[in-house]
This record gives structure tokens, C-alpha cells and sequence, in this order.
């Protein structure tokens, strides 16, 4: 039965999508059954995985607003592992269109039952905000995973969304928990960077994940490319660093240490 897991913050440029990406592609070559679900009107989860996100379709979009079955939308990606629930644009009009629908808030969370016997993990790759689509991936959602960018403003904020992610906690899915927060895009050169990463080791406790997501123009330029970071350059610092990112979070879940085979090459 798979977790799902939201990668949320309710800040842009945080390097939220490319955690997103990054973890569910090194899940999949590490063996697990994951699938990445794009709840982003920008799409670019989808594109980034080499899929055209103006010609995905059916979408989520389809199964949030139609109640399409989410088994129509799924595709596999060119990683091995990895099926995709792609968005565009479409998705943008669903804030405005669940509105007024019936069980408006979990939406996702039904769709995705039907799938959860056939994976390990779900990822979603939530929008910078906490509208509606938010909220249906919080609600859906087993954990969620922080990405935080070394830099003063990516803190401002941040208690806020926990707290608006207790307040889902409260009233929806008691089941929900934060599995923490991840530096990203840090720069170890810059005085600022090693300040937010104290601020955010306060904040967070044990909760921060160890890895730091270093700023990498590899992992810039895959999504151009529709590649995730291993497969663009596997031997890059970023995939390096998202490779080490996915190992502590299954050490997370298991007293085992992780010996998976990875293939990577």
C-alpha cells in the first residue's frame, strides 16, 4: 500500500518541483513502484519528466473536476518505476470549479484509493500556494516533505503554512504529519545561507533531513531537457545530493540500512 507523500510550501522558488521530481525518480531506480502526481496548473513536474503537459490528456484536472478515474491519466515515464499523473493549465480552472463541488477537499484523496495497492509511493508535487489543489494533496496525504531555500525570505512564512497544515490535520486527516524540511539550492559559500540553515535546524529539530540540496546548474538544466537529474547527468553534485536524500528518507522508514542496487548509469 503506498505513502503519500506532499512535497508543499507555500512559497515559489524553493525548489519544490525539483525535490518533487528528483525523489520520485531516485525511488523508482532504487526499485520502488512511485508514481508522481502533478498537482501544479504550471505543469512543469510533467514537462520535466519529458512529457508534453499542452497535450496531456486526460489529467488531473479531469479526475479532480469529472471524478475521471485517475488509472485514465496515469503514463509511465522513461524511468524505469515511475508512472506520471500529469496537469497543464487545465488545472488552474479547478480552484475556481470545486468551489461549490461536493466533498470539494477530497477529491484526490478518493481518486487516488484505487491506486495505492499498486505503488510504494505517491509524490505530489503540490502548487506554491494553499488554495484548493493544496489542500486536496494535504489531505491525501500520509506526510509532507518542506523544501526550503537558503536564503532570508524563504522563512517568511513558513509558521504559517505549518500552521495552516495543523488546522488540515485538525479538520480533515489526523493522519497527516510533517516529515520535515530540506535545504535546497544552498550555497555553503554565502554567510546567509549558513544562517537560514541554523534557523531552519532550530525550527525543525530532529525533523530536518540531513542532506543539503547544494545549488547545481545540472539540476537547472534537466528539466529542459524532460529528464529527471540521473538521467540529464548522474554523476552531478545535484543528483548526487538527491540520490543521498532519497537513501535517508527510506533509512527513515526502515531499521535497515538501505543496500538497494541503484541504476543509475
Amino acid at each position: 500500500m503506498a505513502e503519500i507523500i506532499a512535497v508543499a510550501n507555500q512559497k515559489g522558488g524553493v525548489g519544490k518541483t525539483t525535490t518533487a521530481v528528483s525523489l520520485a525518480s531516485a525511488l523508482a531506480l532504487m526499485g520502488k513502484k512511485t508514481m508522481l502526481v502533478d498537482m501544479d496548473p504550471q505543469g512543469n513536474a510533467t514537462s520535466g519528466l519529458g512529457f508534453d503537459k499542452r497535450g496531456y490528456s486526460p489529467n488531473i484536472y479531469n479526475v479532480l473536476v469529472e471524478l475521471l478515474p485517475i488509472e485514465n491519466t496515469i503514463k509511465a515515464s522513461s524511468v524505469e518505476n515511475l508512472s506520471v499523473c500529469g496537469a497543464n493549465n487545465d488545472l488552474a480552472g479547478a480552484e475556481i470549479e470545486l468551489v461549490s463541488a461536493l466533498a470539494r477537499e477530497s477529491r484526490l484523496k478518493g481518486a487516488l484509493s484505487s491506486v495505492k495497492p499498486k505503488f510504494d509511493f505517491v509524490i505530489i508535487d503540490c502548487p506554491p500556494s494553499l488554495g484548493l489543489l493544496t489542500v486536496n494533496a494535504l489531505n491525501a496525504s500520509d506526510r509532507i516533505i518542506i523544501p526550503i531555500q537558503g536564503e532570508y525570505y524563504s522563512m517568511e512564512g513558513l509558521a504559517q503554512f505549518v500552521a495552516a497544515v495543523e488546522k488540515i490535520k485538525s479538520a480533515l486527516n489526523s493522519r497527516l504529519e510533517i516529515e520535515g524540511g530540506v535545504l535546497t539550492m544552498f550555497d555553503s559559500r554565502m554567510t546567509l545561507s549558513n544562517q537560514v540553515k541554523e534557523e531552519v535546524v532550530k525550527y525543525f529539530g530532529d525533523r530536518i533531513f540531513s542532506t543539503i540540496i547544494p545549488r547545481n546548474i545540472r539540476l537547472a538544466e534537466a528539466p529542459g531537457f524532460g529528464q529527471s537529474i540521473f538521467q540529464y547527468d548522474h554523476k552531478s553534485k545535484g543528483a548526487e545530493a538527491y540520490l543521498e536524500f532519497a537513501r535517508e528518507f527510506l533509512a527513515r522508514r526502515t531499521p535497515i540500512p538501505i543496500r538497494a542496487q541503484e541504476n543509475i548509469a
